[in-house]
Order: C-alpha cells, then sequence, then structure tokens
C-alpha cells in the first residue's frame, strides 16, 4: 500500500509495462517485487534562466536571464516520453531565449520585453507539450549592456538634452522679443504710456531698501540734443 499527496500522482510500470493511468491522490496497490512506480509533482516549478550572452541584430553583446514558470499536466507522458523533463524544459528554455533574442535589435528588447516574454511562453509550450508539460509563463528579468554602451548611451541622452534646452531657450528669447517689439510699438503711439512706464519702475525700485538714486531723464530730451 502506497500513499500520494493531493499534488502528486504515481505512475505505475508492472515488469516494465506501463499500467493504465497515473495513480492518486490517496492510496493505491502495487504487488512487491513486480511493480514500480514514479511520483509526479503537479506543482508549478520556478526555475531561473542564468544569464545568457547574447549577440542582437545589431550586433550587440549583452547578457539576459529569465524566469520560467511551468508545471506538468499529464504525468504519464512526462515520465514515458522524455527522461527527464524538468531538466529538458530548462535547456529549452535556455536555447530558445539565445535564438529569439539574437533576431530581435537592442532597441526592441528594452521597449518591448513584455511582447518578447509572450512569444518565448508561445515557443516554449510547443515544444514542451509533448512532453506532458505546460509552460504558465516567461518573464524576462534583467538586460545587462557593456559598460562602454552604457557610457555611450548616456552620453548620446545628455547630448539630446542639451541641444533640447538650447532649442526651448532659443524660442523662448523670439517670444519675448516679439512681445518686447509689441510693448515697444503700444508706447510709441501714447507718449503718456512711456511716462507711467517710468513711474512704475521707479515705485518698484522704491519699494526694495537701497540706497540707489535714479533721475529720469525724458528720452525725448536726449532726441533733441542729437537733432542739433
Amino acid at each position: 500500500m502506497k500513499i500520494v499527496q493531493e499534488y502528486e500522482r504515481a505512475v505505475i510500470f508492472r515488469l516494465g509495462r506501463l499500467i493504465g493511468g497515473a495513480k492518486g491522490p490517496g492510496l493505491f496497490w502495487i504487488i512487491p517485487c513486480v511493480d514500480t512506480f514514479r511520483k509526479v509533482d503537479l506543482r508549478t516549478v520556478s526555475f531561473e534562466i542564468p544569464p545568457q550572452e547574447v549577440l542582437t541584430k545589431d550586433s550587440v553583446t549583452i547578457m539576459v536571464d529569465a524566469v520560467v514558470y511551468y508545471r506538468i499536466f499529464n504525468p504519464t507522458v512526462s515520465i514515458t516520453k522524455v527522461e527527464n523533463a524538468n531538466r529538458a524544459t530548462q535547456m529549452i528554455a535556455q536555447t530558445t531565449l539565445r535564438n529569439m533574442l539574437g533576431t530581435k535589435s537592442l532597441a526592441d528588447i528594452l521597449k518591448d520585453r513584455e511582447e518578447m516574454s509572450e512569444q518565448m511562453e508561445a515557443v516554449l509550450y510547443a515544444a514542451s507539450k509533448n512532453w506532458g508539460i505546460i509552460v504558465e509563463r516567461v518573464e524576462l528579468k534583467d538586460v545587462k549592456l557593456p559598460t562602454s554602451l552604457q557610457r555611450a548611451m548616456a552620453a548620446e541622452a545628455e547630448a539630446t538634452r542639451d541641444a533640447r534646452a538650447k532649442v526651448i531657450a532659443a524660442d523662448g528669447e523670439m517670444k519675448a522679443s516679439r512681445a518686447l517689439k509689441e510693448a515697444a510699438d503700444v508706447m510709441s503711439e501714447s507718449p503718456a504710456a512711456l511716462q507711467l512706464r517710468y513711474m512704475q519702475t521707479l515705485t518698484e525700485i522704491a519699494t526694495e531698501r537701497n540706497s540707489t538714486i535714479v533721475f529720469p531723464l525724458p528720452i525725448d530730451l536726449i532726441s533733441s540734443f542729437l537733432r542739433r
């Protein structure tokens, strides 16, 4: 008499031949010296794919690692169709990761990580379903770039930010000059407006606690001297 847990199944062989389907959970019987059995765990298993050195489509060498979640849905097939289902799944996951990333550019890898995870999950499922295994999820963990490439990308980003800042500053200067021109046109039409602006400026200076004395000099007076 043998017992298997709720999350386990037993595949029984009698004199080397498979007997029916998987047994369990609970009690089952075997004939000593005639029957042998192997337990299969049906719970979801996760494993990390070691960092893989990958050459991308645009000839950039990167290091990528991932996590794969899978479970056995057919215990009998997982025992009779493949020698070691867990190891086979891990090996094909490593190969699939390298092959898939080799067809993508660095920009695609950094931008479409979720889409690539889904594509890798579909490829692994198609390959492992014949072994009684279903791949539930694949996640790319980290993408490590060479140090020289990181410095080059940082320099490029900084140059882009500087160029954008210069464009924004130039645009602001142009708008300010237009506003000043419009203000000058308005004041030239009304001399009283210019005098009011003088007085407003004096008021602003007077509010500050300083010892500066300002004497306003009419511009018309200066222009009359220049004509002479």
